[in-house]
């Protein structure tokens, strides 16, 4: 039975066991539902949840679990001298059994035949039917075969068992109902644990994150030092050793296109936000802020294509060559203005959405003390609205250290120390993908580098985010 066949098998099970559970409690009252504890629905509910909620926990755990025994048995029968790479080894077992799989359906073999097939001339019919296999050897072959015949089995065995699981919690709830059992409370306490669980899911998923991240960059500085890392001030990965993977150059290339970035769309984001809150009539606003918004779902590609072709070569003929800068369309200010333009949307509308909470009394006690209008922005908006405001910036700063394509096509790819804005340089996106792509064996420092920027990047971010939320507290203590 396939997984999405046992799934919808288990599903149909609990709302059948929904209506049996209802059923079930009505004819335990004597066909009143007034002498029940709760409503006939919750019975149904608690009927529904014993019978799915055991046998998909069972099929989760089965699915985590499978892989990592099936791998354990088949690799027992390898050769010892095929054990030397046993990721590798594996991999071309299970490439080869998913090929299996697949000729079967496609020849209309059966388990018999399969298991006759040869190994010579395998791999050509293999690939014949999509699987990535370049060779097969007699030993994978029977490893393979043993892979598919184990992956089988079990495949049985759990669908039995969460059948089982299913039909057993179905057989329990019904035996349980009765006109005094608490069904109601047994739902919303599940619910309380699905809410429960949905609320850790971004932890666990930062934690992960973080965990990735910090064994990897472990990995990194037992190969490359961490001094080296952290104090050199070049960039100049060999990838056949005498590699210099400062970190430094791409530090600041990130920090000073995201310093012109913001340069440019803080000041007119607020201003916008300003004007759409306090200044525009509805007429305006109706067609102003989505045609502002429209930024905000263009494409970064699109950003990275504009930044080429149109705001790279106008800043190098009309400003870096008259002015002896540079002769480069890629560059700091390239990228900075291309991307300032691209959070524009994001500063303005979160700042206008802020402004719009203050409330109106705080405006009125203003004009009756005998404020300007734009008095009143400068000294009662802004100050109010000013932790919203901080947080619009914030989140423009951190989708700016992030960005990739925009540096990629206005930037170019240079890591350097410069001061010069009409100067290509990088940031540590980048150069993470650029050392994730390509032939280059992962285990090596030219690779791995790529967690430890991440890992860095991180914590940059993170502060920034202490950093935020520390003016927020501090200012907002002042108008409470």
């Amino acid at each position: 039975m396939s997984l999405g066949i046992l799934v919808l098998a288990v599903l149909t099970l609990a709302a059948a066991g929904f209506l049996a559970g209802r059923r079930r409690a009505i004819s335990t009252a004597g066909g009143d539902p007034r002498r029940l504890h709760s409503l006939p629905g919750h019975y149904g509910q608690y009927v529904a949840l014993l019978t799915a909620v055991p046998a998909l926990a069972l099929l989760a755990l089965w699915l985590v679990l499978q892989p990592a025994y099936v791998d354990h048995r088949v690799s027992a029968l390898l050769p010892a001298d095929a054990t030397a790479d046993a990721s590798l080894v594996m991999a071309d077992v299970r490439r080869i059994s998913m090929g299996l799989d697949r000729l079967a359906v496609a020849e209309n073999l059966s388990d018999r035949d399969v298991a006759a097939l040869p190994a010579d001339g395998l791999a050509a019919r293999l690939r014949s039917v999509g699987a990535a296999v370049t060779s097969v050897t007699p030993e994978t072959f029977a490893a393979a075969r043993a892979h598919r015949d184990l992956q089988a089995t079990l495949g049985l065995w759990m669908s039995v068992l969460v059948m089982a699981a299913g039909a057993g919690g179905f057989g329990l709830a019904l035996l349980r109902i009765g006109p005094d059992y608490r069904a109601r409370n047994v739902s919303e306490r599940f619910i309380m644990w699905i809410l429960i669980a949905a609320s850790l899911v971004a932890v666990a998923t930062t934690v992960g994150i973080v965990l990735s991240l910090v064994f990897e960059t472990m990995h990194f500085f037992r190969l490359y030092p961490a001094q080296d890392f952290f104090l050199s001030l070049t960039w100049n990965p060999q990838f056949r050793g005498g590699s210099d993977l400062g970190i430094w150059p791409l530090i600041w290339g990130t920090m000073y296109i995201s310093f012109i970035a913001l340069l440019v769309a803080v000041p007119i984001g607020l201003l916008t936000a300003v004007y759409l809150s306090e200044y525009a009539g509805p007429k305006t606003r109706g067609w102003a802020k989505p045609a502002i918004e429209i930024l905000a779902g263009i494409p970064t590609i699109v950003y990275g294509l504009f930044a080429l072709i149109t705001v790279g070569p106008a800043l190098r003929d009309w400003f870096a060559q008259p002015l002896g800068l540079g002769s480069s369309s890629s560059s700091v200010m390239t990228a900075g203005l291309v991307m300032g333009i691209m959070l524009i949307p994001f500063i303005s509308s979160l700042s206008d959405d802020i402004m719009n909470a203050v409330p109106q009394s705080l405006r009125d006690g203003s004009y009756g003390l005998g404020a300007t209008q734009s008095e009143t922005v400068k000294q009662v908006i802004l100050p109010a609205a000013l932790p919203g405001i901080v947080g619009a910036i914030l989140l423009g700063a951190s989708r700016a250290i992030g960005e990739t394509m925009i540096v990629v096509l206005g930037a170019g790819a240079a890591a350097k120390l410069s001061m010069n804005p009409f100067e290509a340089m990088t940031t540590v996106t980048v150069k993470i993908v650029s050392q994730l792509t390509g032939d280059t064996e992962f285990a090596s420092p030219e690779t791995l580098v790529a967690f430890a920027l991440g890992l860095t990047l991180f914590v940059i971010t993170l502060v920034l985010n202490v950093i935020a939320l520390y003016i927020v507290r501090k200012y907002r203590e002042q108008y409470e």
